[in-house]
């Protein structure tokens, strides 16, 4: 599917802590690219991680951006309301046969690349984010799979990268603002988990599914997500959704280099707001981590 006329943008935080100034820098970026082209600016929750996510910290959010005097659209969705949609996507992958069940745990995969280095010829893969998983789960039978799904061993849900790319039949290209025309290369991460037992989908299922159904025609999002947008683009020829356009931007570091982090508390956006500065003097802040 083509790309949505109307620029439309999304901001889309996690609420499992504070937003510290990365987040407010993302949101900005956001804001101000709808707001310019005259577009719209949406607000998302990312709140599938129901172990980690609190209604006290998806509240902050929205006090947080408030602060920082951004506006969106009502009713806000929230990923927790909507596991129907990412199921719709799952069963359509599992019928194009694209699904396995992956019953490793980290243990297995550890030793199963362990004993891969001893073999030259067995060398594991290495992807932009490690090692590639090893496909162990892969080759089980039907039958195989059925019997250790029915003894309770928990399992995800991995997409079968090579079965994939094999229904693919011209080269799959997306937009990056900055460096142009993109020639998609979701191969390089592997057989991605799409879904977990507990969790019934994942970020990257997730997170294509809902800019597809929000009309989202631009994602900007930070460099260490590069990479998942060669993978989101597969996805979105996969199950037939809107092409998108991307933007990603630097990431807000410490003077040591370390990536900022929900765990410091200095740098939120709440502990900043509370001491009493005003919102205008956080472009000046943020420039100090960039």
């Amino acid at each position: 599917m083509t790309q949505s006329p109307k620029i439309i943008t999304r901001f889309a935080p996690s609420p499992s802590g504070d937003l510290h100034l990365g987040h407010a820098y993302s949101a900005k970026l956001n804001y101000d690219f709808a707001r310019d082209n005259g577009g719209e600016f949406i607000l998302r929750i990312e709140d599938i991680d129901h172990l980690r996510c609190k209604a006290e910290h998806e509240q902050s959010i929205y006090d947080d951006l408030e602060w920082l005097g951004l506006k969106w659209p009502l009713p806000v969705r929230r990923q927790s309301e909507h596991f129907d949609d990412y199921a719709a996507a799952l069963s359509t992958l599992e019928t194009q046969g694209l699904l396995y069940p992956c019953f490793c745990s980290r243990k297995d995969i550890k030793a199963e690349i362990a004993e891969s280095t001893r073999a030259p010829h067995l060398r594991p893969k290495l992807g932009p984010e490690g090692i590639i998983y090893p496909g162990i789960c892969r080759p089980l039978s039907a039958d195989e799979r059925a019997e250790k799904i029915a003894s309770g061993i928990p399992h995800a849900m991995r997409l079968d990268m090579e079965k994939a790319l094999s229904l693919v039949s011209d080269p799959l290209y997306w937009t990056d603002l900055k460096t142009g025309e993109q020639l998609a290369d979701p191969a390089m991460l592997g057989d991605v988990v799409l879904a977990r037992k507990d969790f019934p989908t994942s970020y990257h299922l997730s997170v294509v599914i809902d800019d597809h159904l929000q009309n989202i025609s631009h994602v900007i999002r930070g460099q260490d997500l590069y990479y998942a947008s060669h993978f989101h683009r597969l996805l979105q020829y996969l199950l037939g959704l809107n092409t998108l356009s991307y933007d990603h931007h630097a990431l807000l570091t410490t003077k040591d280099g370390n990536r900022l982090a929900k765990r410091d508390k200095s740098i939120t956006i709440k502990s900043i707001r509370e001491s009493g500065a005003r919102a205008e003097d956080l472009d000046a802040l943020i420039k100090d981590y960039l």
